[in-house]
């Protein structure tokens, strides 16, 4: 979610990064799920891309959501009904 969120604002990983205080590199491997970032940053990420729907979540755990940031695997109520019968 938050590549896809950088790249609709049409903006550079350079200067996202430069806004939150890291360099490139470590965003670039944040933007992959190959980095975790710290909570700070995370923070950090979620303030610079007000008003969004990014959340911390949505930065810490990047393989639970898709592009989008709806959750993986998220239930709709009409499945979780039709799964409790």
């Amino acid at each position: 979610p938050l590549r896809a969120l950088r790249e609709k604002r049409e903006l550079s990983l350079d200067q996202v990064a430069q806004a939150v205080g890291t360099d490139k590199g470590a965003l670039s491997r944040i933007e992959r799920g190959v980095q975790t970032p710290s909570l700070e940053l995370a923070s950090a990420l979620v303030e610079y891309f007000r008003p969004s729907k990014l959340t911390e979540l949505h930065i810490l755990y990047p393989g639970r959501y898709d592009e989008s940031g709806k959750r993986l695997g998220e239930r709709t109520q009409a499945n979780s009904v039709a799964a409790a019968d």
